[in-house]
């Protein structure tokens, strides 16, 4: 029988958003063709993933311990895949569409001579006969995600990553045996040569691609003192802030709480976008929001004409007065 396999994502062991995303892509297409679905984890650290991917109906889990993998490196990992995919006969190998997932993928292909399709929202059709193009239709994310190409991949082993936010984590029906598989690689120590020997560690607790509740801030905010209430707001209702690029780039907030095609990709089940315009590079990352609240004085705006609900009125006023009354039932 083929093998679908997966590369699980981690930094030090901790599972990284969006890796049981890929799992649960990596099944819908094992489930497909027929094939068993098969993890790898890449470290000692990361050895602890093992009992989590059984929820996904990952049947074996491959642990590849070296020196050399004692941190990420986007050569060793690279390498790494390259050979767990010969030894396990793998027909196609997934991955996170991280950036993370996708340098990794990437590297593989370079050692395997093979293509890959990046950041894929669909995977309509591939099974394990590879030499026909009609069985690898694919779509796939394009320009910063303005676009969505329908494309085939023709190769021997197909390599995928998986977009953010393009399929829910789901646990399989029945859970995976996830019998762990050591797997020792060759890997020439030159490759440690790009490796990660240093963090600088952000503030705990969730983050913008994870939280459920996004208060986003445009230009119309005007001033970094202004993002005050939105940080009060975001705070009630247990989320964070996000911003437009606009305000990056006038130096009123970190890169780092820009949503967009240039930021962070967000999905949380609400997301209040005040005074924000709408360009298609802010919506491109927004657009998997479950629930986009607009508040804007501009009817016509274009993330007031997408968004599901909208309040038209000045979000100076609009913000205080929603925190208010969320205090005042609370204390009721």
């Amino acid at each position: 029988m083929t093998a679908v396999l997966v590369v699980v994502e981690h930094d030090r062991g901790i599972l990284a958003d969006g890796a049981g995303e890929a799992v649960t892509a990596a099944r819908v297409v094992a489930e497909r063709v027929g094939a068993t679905l098969e993890a790898l984890t890449i470290g000692e650290a990361a050895d602890g993933l093992a009992a989590p991917m059984a929820r996904f109906g990952v049947a074996r889990v491959h642990q590849a311990h070296h020196g050399v993998l004692d941190d990420y490196g986007p050569e060793a990992w690279g390498e790494v895949v390259a050979q767990a995919a010969r030894h396990v006969g793998a027909t196609v190998v997934m991955a996170t569409g991280t950036d993370r997932g996708n340098e990794v993928l990437a590297q593989a292909g370079a050692r395997l001579d093979l293509p890959m399709v990046a950041n894929c929202t669909a995977v309509e059709a591939v099974s394990d006969a590879p030499n026909r193009p009609e069985d690898g239709e694919l779509t796939r994310v394009r320009w910063g995600g303005s676009l969505l190409e329908a494309t085939t991949l023709d190769a021997p082993m197909r390599l995928i990553s998986v977009a953010p936010h393009a399929f829910e984590e789901a646990a399989a029906e029945s859970p995976g045996a996830a019998e762990v598989v050591s797997f020792t690689p060759t890997l020439d120590p030159t490759l440690a040569r790009s490796v990660v020997r240093g963090r600088v560690e952000r503030v705990a607790g969730i983050t913008l691609a994870s939280s459920p509740v996004v208060v986003g801030g445009g230009r119309g905010v005007g001033s970094a003192e202004a993002f005050g209430p939105l940080e009060e707001l975001a705070v009630l209702l247990g989320g964070v802030v996000g911003c437009s690029r606009a305000v990056t780039n006038n130096g009123w907030r970190n890169h780092t709480d820009q949503v967009g095609q240039t930021g962070t990709r967000i999905a949380p089940t609400v997301y209040l976008a005040c005074g924000i315009s709408g360009a298609i590079q802010h919506w491109v990352g927004a657009m998997a929001a479950k629930n986009i609240v607009a508040v804007n004085t501009d009817p016509n705006a274009n993330m007031v004409t997408k968004a599901g609900y909208a309040v038209i009125g000045d979000l100076h006023q609009v913000v205080p007065a929603i925190s208010a009354e969320i205090r005042r039932r609370r204390s009721g």
